[in-house]
């Protein structure tokens, strides 16, 4: 799921950009900036849930955040935070220290 939001941090559309699998799902930072870069956004959210219920970021969280960062900084639009979201509870990638 992304969130684009505009430059008062208002948000501007939520789209489900993957669906993946019970135990995986391929995120590319193509698909998620092509939504963003259209709709003239100026930062996003990102966020997926984890159908275990355990918010605990994988590795694969982790480099998937920072690829997504990498190429907000290459087209000027920033990813405020990545959010797994589980059974009532939620992690934030931002203050884990991975953004």
């Amino acid at each position: 799921m992304v969130l684009g939001l505009n430059t008062k941090n208002q948000i501007v559309f939520r789209e489900t950009v993957f669906v993946g699998s019970l135990n995986a799902s391929i995120v590319h930072p193509r698909e998620v900036f092509n939504h963003l870069i259209r709709r003239s956004c100026a930062s996003a959210i990102v966020a997926h849930n984890h159908p275990s219920g355990d918010v605990s970021p994988s590795m694969e969280d982790i480099n998937v955040t920072k690829r997504l960062n990498e190429a907000g900084k290459v087209v000027g639009i920033e990813i405020l935070d990545h959010l797994i979201v589980g059974h009532e509870k939620h992690t934030s990638l931002k203050e884990k220290g991975y953004l």
